[in-house]
């Protein structure tokens, strides 16, 4: 009796539970196709600026700018990123030519394409915006974050302006047709200029449209001056998105500025 049960045991082992571990074994061995998804959940505060004129003409779209600003903006209170450029501009300004975006990055984060691709995608829908005339720029952390939002996104912008950054070389390729309107202090002790001087070289042997106004003496803070600078603007509004046109002159001398604010800005 006891030797038929066990032999009734090993044809189940061999029947049932030996395939069992068989199979098992194949499926951690084979490469197998899978597909994941997912739906994340962006949230970003942000200013926005209409000009003057948008709410009286509903017929007529709108250029839009989309400003990135520095490490020290910021946080959960919006209003910290009035320091700086557009945003502070346009406090006083109510003519600015622009539909202003100014998003602020949470604490202790970077700034991530996807989130403002998605924001930006939002603003469009939402607002009378000229989709062939987006522009983008921003200073330090936003200057860094000008150059990847652009390199990922080039298709999204008729230009851009970064301030005080740096990028990826080896994504210069994918900006080759884009305006770019390089600024940096050749004495910023914050961010070293020589990663805007290598984006400038590359984009220029790749033949791209590239102006690069490097600052002599002038620390981080390049920002209140490009910003001051009317010329920045005209040149913007020059090009729409897949246009091909010449590099654009050197700015003259800016106007007068208010003094340097504080490096925390652009850290």
């Amino acid at each position: 009796m006891v030797k038929r049960t066990r032999a009734l045991l090993a044809i189940a082992l061999a029947t049932f539970i030996v395939p069992l571990i068989a199979r098992a074994a194949d499926e951690q061995v084979d490469q197998q196709a899978k597909v994941f998804e997912k739906q994340v959940t962006v949230r970003l505060d942000y200013l926005l600026f209409l000009p003057k004129g948008y709410a009286e003409n509903s017929d007529k779209k709108w250029p839009l700018m989309l400003f990135l600003h520095g490490a020290g903006e910021r946080g959960s209170d919006v209003n910290k990123v009035k320091a700086h450029g557009p945003p502070k501009i346009v406090q006083d300004r109510k003519d600015f030519p622009f539909i202003v975006v100014s998003p602020q990055c949470p604490a202790d984060s970077w700034w991530r394409p996807y989130e403002l691709v998605a924001l930006l995608d939002e603003i469009q829908k939402d607002y009378r915006v000229d989709a062939d005339r987006v522009y983008l720029t921003g200073l330090s952390m936003g200057g860094f974050g000008t150059w990847d939002l652009a390199s990922q996104y080039p298709q999204r912008f008729a230009a851009i302006a970064p301030i005080c950054g740096g990028g990826n070389p080896a994504m210069v390729r994918r900006i080759k047709n884009l305006p770019v309107w390089v600024f940096h202090g050749d004495a910023d002790r914050v961010v070293p200029v020589a990663l805007s001087d290598e984006m400038v070289d590359k984009l220029k042997k790749a033949g791209a449209d590239v102006t690069y106004t490097r600052y002599e003496g002038i620390d981080h803070d390049s920002w209140t001056k490009t910003y001051a600078n009317e010329e920045l603007y005209q040149w913007m509004l020059s090009h729409k998105r897949g246009e091909k046109k010449t590099a654009a002159a050197a700015p003259a001398a800016a106007p007068a500025a208010p003094a340097p604010a504080a490096a925390g800005g652009g850290k």
